[in-house]
């Protein structure tokens, strides 16, 4: 049988160790990818050294992929075009994808810290073109999953809802409802979106979807604003971040609500991609406090907040803090998959309306600096994407 190499998490808190595996055949609703490259990402980390997630060992980690489709399972999607942009996979297709690992109980076939590796086919998105190189691809699936899952999360309508329901409002002169509910404004844009931790892997996505949000014009949001450090505003801005304000500045919250009220916009929608939850809090209260979302008494500010949110974090009337996670359902969960990484994704890479960001940084060729380079994430980076090449 055909084996390759894997670096295998032996046990809570040790290092991977390089073991040859057995290669697995695919299942109908799989990919077999020869591994190319892999972003490392802090959950890596946190499951090497804590163990979460992980029931049983030996495993095999990781999330963030790129390379090349060895295999094809009965029920993915195939076409033999080359000029079919519909999401197609056949043997040979370049593609990034999101592992499925949590999803499968750490079965160590799905880790993609190994040179070849399963993956459900709704998780991979086909390059769009031969210029895309495997580590800038690597660093692409978790960044774009993440902001999109958190405005999912929130209720903040996908680009192609919001059309179709202004085209429906449109569509009804001399009425205010359709199907009986009542017609928003939607040409009154008066809201920022908000991404906190704009330099991290998936801020500077959150910031690039957010911009894609802000230029429909049927959305309700006029301004994307973002915390970064001092040395990464320029480049936050260049993705798209109207307003880029230091998080370290003791002042931060007061001028990120006083921009807004200079704007005239509100903030009821926040993107925590790292920091502090008070924060966030502090600056969509601003908000509650006077006017109608007041007198409603009810949730109307919702954080959606990358890390875990804190036990014991305070909670603050009016603001919702919402743990981004995909839905623990399967099926629900790979039609999340197929929309975030086969459909949007694919679309703005081909239409050319995203780019990966931030820029990779290669640790090393070979399975084997899969290690230090966690300890280096583990000791702090900033916009910038770790990436291990992997031989194989």
């Amino acid at each position: 049988m055909p084996t390759h190499l894997a670096a295998i998490s032996p046990a809570k808190g040790q290092p991977f160790e390089l073991q040859t595996r057995t290669t697995p055949k695919p299942g109908p609703d799989d990919l077999l990818i020869a591994v190319k490259s892999v972003a490392l990402n802090p959950a890596d980390a946190i499951m090497r050294d804590q163990g979460l997630f992980i029931p049983t060992y030996p495993t095999v980690l990781g999330f963030d992929m790129s390379g090349v489709v060895l295999e094809v399972g009965s029920n993915a999607p195939i076409s033999t075009s080359d000029k079919d942009l519909t999401l197609s996979f056949r043997p040979g297709t370049r593609v990034a994808a999101y592992a499925a690992l949590v999803w499968t109980s750490c079965d160590p076939d799905y880790g993609p810290f190994q040179e070849r590796c399963l993956v459900p086919w709704q998780h991979a998105v086909p390059l769009p073109d031969e210029s895309m190189s495997w580590n800038f691809a690597a660093t692409l699936p978790v960044a774009v999953e993440v902001p999109l899952n958190a405005w999912d999360i929130m209720g903040i309508p996908r680009m192609a809802e919001i059309s179709a329901s202004a085209q429906l409002c449109a569509g009804s002169p001399g009425t205010n409802s359709i199907n009986g509910e009542e017609c928003k404004n939607t040409s009154a844009k008066r809201e920022a979106l908000l991404i906190w931790g704009a330099s991290s892997s998936v801020g500077t996505m959150g910031v690039q979807t957010a911009r894609l949000l802000r230029e429909d014009p049927n959305s309700a949001f006029a301004a994307v604003y973002a915390t970064a450090g001092s040395a990464n505003k320029s480049y936050v801005a260049a993705l798209g971040a109207d307003r880029v304000f230091d998080y370290k500045d003791s002042h931060v919250v007061n001028a990120i609500v006083s921009a807004a009220k200079q704007d005239g916009l509100v903030i009821r929608h926040c993107f925590l991609a790292t920091g502090q939850l008070a924060l966030c809090q502090a600056v969509l209260k601003a908000f509650l406090e006077d006017g109608e979302d007041r007198k409603m008494k009810k949730k109307t500010a919702k954080i959606g907040s990358a890390p875990p949110v804190p036990l014991g974090a305070e909670v603050v009337d009016g603001v919702e803090t919402i743990f981004v996670v995909p839905s623990a359902v399967e099926g629900e969960r790979l039609e999340q998959f197929r929309y975030w990484i086969g459909t949007w994704l694919r679309e703005n890479l081909i239409k050319g309306t995203i780019k990966p960001s931030p820029e990779p940084s290669v640790v090393g060729k070979g399975l084997e600096f899969i290690n230090s380079g966690l300890d280096t994430l583990l000791r702090g980076v900033s916009c910038t994407k770790l990436v291990v090449e992997v031989a194989g």
